[in-house]
């Protein structure tokens, strides 16, 4: 039987991150890749130089639409852009009970471009990472979220365990 993933994220021009990252991730893993684009962005190896962020109803209806005719496995959300974005997927998936929510809190692009605003941070702790079975955050996110900054692996940990309790 073949496992099908949502992803709920941002395009990637460039094709190194975003919903393309992942749906060529999920092919490789030999699972079925569906998506749920929340942002486009105009983007390279060198940088981001511009963005839009879809309205939450689209973002609503595409999701509504996958987990409305597919089986839905697990979910994986990215780039989401806004706090009303982020509260949109969150209602969402807990409007589908959409299963196994793995959160990759993008905020920064690797070029530094900011991708998730203050507002849409707080929207995350509150409303999406009390619903992930996972959250993947790199460095800089994670010390975002534990309000804290590591140097260390027991910084790592500290961090880590600040993030599981949000």
């Amino acid at each position: 039987m073949t496992r099908t993933v949502l992803t709920i994220a941002g395009s990637d021009s460039g094709g190194g991150a975003g919903i393309q990252a992942d749906l060529k991730t999920f092919a490789a893993l030999g699972v079925y890749g569906t998506s749920a684009l929340t942002a486009v962005t105009a983007q390279n190896t060198l940088g981001v130089s511009a963005t839009t962020t879809l309205s939450t109803d689209l973002v609503t209806a595409q999701i509504e639409a996958v987990a409305g005719d597919i089986e839905i496995h697990a979910t994986k959300t990215g780039m989401l852009g806004t706090a009303a974005v982020v509260e949109a997927v969150a209602a969402a998936i807990a409007k589908l009970a959409l299963p196994m929510v793995v959160v990759d809190p993008v905020m920064l692009a690797k070029s530094g471009d900011r991708l998730l605003d203050d507002d849409g941070v707080r929207a995350l702790c509150a409303e999406l990472l009390p619903r992930a079975l996972v959250v993947t955050p790199n460095i800089p996110e994670a010390e975002v979220l534990a309000g804290r900054a590591i140097r260390t692996l027991a910084d790592a940990r500290e961090a880590a365990r600040k993030i599981h309790d949000i």
